[in-house]
């Protein structure tokens, strides 16, 4: 009579080892932030040549045609400098986040700009323009720092005190309403959809299956 019973190989044709996947994952996410990068900066280059018409993309507030704008709001900017002082953050931040995987950073990408982008509709000031990838920078920060704490991984709790370490006073400045023409509503609820974000996307604990005994065949 013979026996079977499910294997587990380490060698399993197709599973590329560790280091690999680490690297595969670094790659894939340098290169999504670079194309999310350079699309910004081709945005702003033809807004510019079009004398600024995508400026129009940004969130005007409390106007129902204006929700349609909530997400490309976040890919417009009012000029070079502000596009510029958002690169780097968004980059590192984004980079970080989507180590993870794609599917996941997109995911929470697109969370923390509906719910900053509601956010700003709601509670900006009347008859003002907001757009830029701040939001999503604030969202992205928040996410890093609150993940560890949601998911209970070392290495995650670890990379969120150094992210709050280096970026915290910037962004606790970002939310201060004390700058003439910078959205802090922006930044405010950009946060509250990185946190929003950490516990929506969250790892959930692996259902347990019974442990399978030989059976005979």
């Amino acid at each position: 009579m013979a026996y079977g019973r499910t294997a587990s190989r380490a060698g399993h044709r197709g599973v590329l080892p560790a280091p690999l996947r680490v690297t595969n994952r670094a790659a894939c996410a340098a290169l999504l932030m670079l194309a999310w990068v350079a699309l910004l900066w081709g945005l702003e280059i033809a807004d510019v040549a079009t004398g600024h018409r995508l400026d129009g993309f940004g969130i005007e507030p409390r106007r129902a045609s204006e929700l349609a704008d909530i997400v490309p709001s976040a890919f417009t900017h009012f000029g070079f400098a502000h596009l510029a002082s958002n690169t780097l953050p968004l980059l590192v931040l984004g980079f970080i986040a989507a180590l993870r995987g794609i599917g996941r950073f997109l995911a929470v990408a697109f969370a923390i700009i509906v719910i900053d982008g509601l956010g700003v509709w709601a509670l900006a000031p009347a008859h003002s323009n907001t757009a830029g990838a701040s939001g999503l920078i604030f969202g992205l920060f928040a996410y890093l720092v609150v993940r560890g704490f949601v998911d209970g991984r070392v290495l995650d709790l670890v990379v969120g005190l150094l992210v709050g370490a280096y970026y915290g006073t910037s962004i606790l400045w970002g939310v201060l309403p004390v700058h003439s023409g910078v959205s802090w509503q922006g930044h405010l609820f950009g946060l509250v959809g990185g946190v929003a974000s950490a516990y929506l996307f969250r790892d959930r604990p692996a259902e347990v299956r019974p442990r399978e005994s030989p059976h005979p065949v």
